[in-house]
C-alpha cells in the first residue's frame, strides 16, 4: 500500500502558536516522514485562515523536491477555480523537472465560500472552472501544449517551455467528495480523493461509481482511491479514544467553522447540493455524532489497532492509497511526532506489505 503523511499547516486549536512555528513544525514531520520510509508528502492549498494556510503547494513542493529528495510529491490538491490553468502547468512542470517526475499533481474545485470571496470568485462557476481547467492542464502535462476555448479559459495554444520531464498519465488526482466532481475525476482518469470523515459504507456508492466510470470511459481498470486520513497513534489504549475525541473533534469543529458548513448558502449554490444533504444529517444527529462517525473513519490508537481498523476499511473499500495527518485540531506537536515515529516503525510496514497496483507498478519499472 502506498501511504502519504498529508500537511495541513493551522493553528485552529492551538494556544499561543504562531504562523512561523506551524510551518517549521509541519516541515519537521513532513522531513520526520520522509527519512522513515512514506512514500509521498501531500499538502492542501487553503488561504487566508487558522483552519489551514497554505496558499501555494506547487510552491511548497519545489522546496521539498531538494530537502526530501527520496519521497513522492503530491498537491491534495491545488484548487483550480482560485488559480490559472497555463500557471498551474508550468509551476507543476517546474515542480516535476526539479523531482526528477516525483510530483504527483491533485486539483480540487474548492468548497470554502470565504475563499471563493477573497479570489474575486464565485462558487456557482467552480464546476465549470474545474472542468474546463483540469482537462487542459493534464492534456499540457501531456503534451507539452496548452490550449482552450471554454467560456472561463480563453487560451492560446502555446508551448511550455521547460517541457514536461515526462506525461503526467497514472499521476492524476481529483477531489471527489460530491457525485458530479467523481463524474470530473472519472473523465479525467484521476484518482478519487476523499476524506475520512464519516462511515465507509456510506462512501462506497461514489467509489463504485468512479469504479464504473473509468471502465466505461476509459476501458482500464480504476486506480485505488487515495483517503485523506486522519491518525492519533499511542503505544497503549489507555486514553487513546479520548485523545483521539478531543482532537478529531477540534478539527470538525474546525471544518465547520471554515467551511460554514451549518450554513443555508450550499442548498443555493449549484455543484454543492451534496453537502446541503450532508448539513441536514448534522443537523439531525448533532456534533456530537459527527465527531463520533468522523471517529468510525479516521483511525486511533495502537498500532495494532490501527491495523484492525484498516483490515476493516480494506474490507469495505478493497485496495487505497493514504495521505495521513498526525497534527491537526491542536494536536501537540510532541503527540504528533511520537504517533509517526510510532506508526512509521510498527504501522507502516505492514502497509506497505499490502500491494497494490501502484506498488505494483512502481516495482515493475
Amino acid at each position: 500500500m502506498d501511504v502519504g503523511l498529508q500537511m495541513v499547516f493551522a493553528t485552529y486549536g492551538w494556544d499561543n502558536v504562531s504562523d512561523q512555528q506551524a510551518w517549521d513544525e509541519e516541515l519537521a514531520l513532513a522531513r520526520l516522514a520522509a527519512d522513515s520510509g512514506f512514500d509521498v508528502l501531500w499538502s492542501v492549498e487553503h488561504h487566508f485562515n487558522d483552519y489551514s494556510f497554505c496558499p501555494d503547494n506547487l510552491q511548497l513542493m519545489a522546496y521539498l523536491a531538494a530537502v526530501c529528495p527520496n519521497i513522492d510529491l503530491g498537491t491534495a490538491a491545488v484548487i483550480l477555480p482560485w488559480n490559472d490553468p497555463l500557471r498551474v502547468a508550468e509551476r507543476a512542470i517546474v515542480v516535476d523537472m526539479l523531482s526528477k517526475g516525483r510530483l504527483r499533481l491533485g486539483m480540487g474545485r474548492g468548497l470554502a465560500r470565504r475563499e471563493f470571496h477573497a479570489f474575486r470568485g464565485t462558487m456557482d462557476e467552480s464546476r465549470g472552472r474545474f472542468d474546463e481547467a483540469a482537462a487542459m492542464i493534464v492534456k499540457a502535462l501531456q503534451t507539452g501544449f496548452i490550449e482552450g476555448d471554454g467560456p472561463f479559459y480563453k487560451q492560446p495554444r502555446t508551448e511550455l517551455r521547460p517541457r514536461p520531464y515526462k506525461p503526467i498519465d497514472g499521476r492524476v488526482y481529483a477531489v471527489a467528495s460530491s457525485e458530479d466532481s467523481v463524474v470530473s475525476a472519472a473523465k479525467l482518469n484521476a484518482r478519487m480523493v476523499m476524506f475520512a470523515d464519516r462511515p465507509w459504507p456510506m462512501r462506497m456508492p461514489m467509489i463504485e461509481k468512479h469504479r464504473q466510470l473509468i471502465k466505461e470511459l476509459h476501458g482500464t481498470p480504476p486506480l485505488a482511491p487515495l483517503l485523506a486520513d486522519f491518525c492519533i497513534c499511542t503505544p497503549t489504549m489507555d486514553g487513546a479514544e479520548e485523545l483521539a475525541r478531543k482532537y478529531m473533534g477540534k478539527f470538525v469543529e474546525s471544518n465547520f467553522y471554515h467551511y460554514e458548513l451549518l450554513g443555508e448558502h450550499f442548498s443555493q449554490v449549484k455543484g454543492y447540493d451534496a453537502y446541503a444533504q450532508k448539513i441536514a444529517l448534522a443537523k439531525e444527529i448533532g456534533m456530537d455524532g459527527i465527531v463520533s462517525a468522523f471517529l468510525q473513519a479516521a483511525v486511533w490508537g495502537t498500532p495494532e489497532h490501527i491495523l484492525k481498523m484498516f483490515e476493516e476499511r480494506r474490507a469495505i473499500v478493497g485496495e487505497f492509497e493514504l495521505a495521513t495527518s498526525f497534527r491537526f485540531g491542536g494536536t501537540p506537536f510532541k503527540l504528533a511526532e511520537d504517533g509517526l515515529k510510532l506508526y512509521a516503525k510498527e504501522v507502516l510496514p505492514v502497509l506497505h506489505s499490502w500491494k497494490t497496483d501502484a506498488v505494483t507498478a512502481r516495482a515493475a519499472e
